[in-house]
């Protein structure tokens, strides 16, 4: 019976310390690249600050510099870019 109590108790320990914290990252994440718009300015997984010029389905359509322009996938999006000056 003790050996059942220790099982739970770790599991316990576990959910709060490592699992749900990384469920609540995750939704965060989700819902800052449902947030992004036109103009915005991200950095990718990569280490690049790029602006949005379009959102498309999947995709961000990005403006790398003022002559180039690509397709980036959500999931390469690893926050918003905030400037710190």
């Amino acid at each position: 019976m003790e050996s059942i109590i220790m099982m739970v108790g770790l599991f316990a320990i576990m959910y709060f310390i490592i699992i749900r914290p990384q469920q609540k990252q995750q939704k965060e994440h989700k819902a800052m690249l449902a947030a992004l718009a036109k103009g915005d300015k991200v950095v990718t997984n990569g280490g690049l600050i790029v602006e949005i010029v379009k959102v498309e389905e999947g995709f961000f359509k990005i403006k790398l510099d003022k002559d180039s322009e690509a397709r980036l996938a959500k999931d390469a999006v690893a926050r918003k870019f905030e400037d710190e000056a």
